[in-house]
């Protein structure tokens, strides 16, 4: 039997303009119910797809920070926001590796969405090899899949969480999480209109925002 890793790392990119309960209640579901070593947030310098962050690189990783100060296994990696050019997860990914080793085993988290639309990114077929997948799910939803999607989970599909430690990269597990129905454009959307986003990010987050003028139109008056 092949050796069993001792670490699990997860990786969780994105924009987190702003960071926000959707993002971090899933993380850490997936941080406990797959017995991860730590999940590291990586922040976007520049999303290939999908228009540029509101907030300065400088406001997102503090938002960031504020977060997840409390919460043990959660941890910031900022290569993304030190790297010119368009942030994209194949080179992050080979970046990891290099630093960390091919022994280590990594977690790529996606939703559904992101896993999805796989096939639009950069180089998308060494992902797989570089790193597990690990898909959020709602309990008991399905996932339509393209013709090579549905492939490549055929070929790669764990069925147990234990099997994400016997090799380092290669698999897809789908994991159920409580997935909350918030966005970072809906939030902003709302600070835009003179709304509050309270509940929906948390409270040190909600007070940046406010300390910040953040997201909000010239005619905001969100307290």
């Amino acid at each position: 039997m092949p050796a069993m890793s001792s670490d699990l790392i997860g990786i969780l990119g994105g924009t987190f303009d702003p960071i926000h309960n959707g993002h971090l209640r899933p993380a850490l579901e997936v941080l406990e119910a797959l017995g991860l070593t730590e999940v590291r947030f990586i922040p976007s310098r520049r999303p290939p797809h999908r228009e540029q962050p509101a907030a300065t690189v400088a406001q997102r990783l503090a938002m960031l920070e504020l977060a997840i100060a409390d919460q043990p296994g959660f941890r910031i990696d900022d290569r993304e926001l030190r790297r010119d050019g368009p942030s994209y997860m194949v080179d992050t990914l080979r970046s990891l590796r290099t630093q960390l080793g091919e022994d280590c085993s990594l977690c790529l988290i996606l939703g559904t969405d992101a896993f999805d639309g796989l096939q639009s990114w950069h180089r998308w077929q060494e992902i797989p090899e570089l790193v597990h997948l690990v898909v959020l799910h709602r309990p008991g939803a399905g996932l339509p899949l393209s013709q090579v999607l549905g492939d490549l989970v055929g070929q790669r599909k764990l069925h147990h969480p234990q099997d994400l430690r016997v090799r380092p990269a290669g698999g897809i597990l789908f994991q159920p999480v409580t997935q909350l129905d918030i966005s970072a454009t809906a939030i902003r959307a709302q600070l835009a209109a003179g709304n509050s986003p309270r509940y929906l990010l948390p409270e040190t987050v909600w007070a940046y925002i406010r300390d910040q003028g953040l997201y909000r139109s010239p005619f905001s008056s969100t307290a």
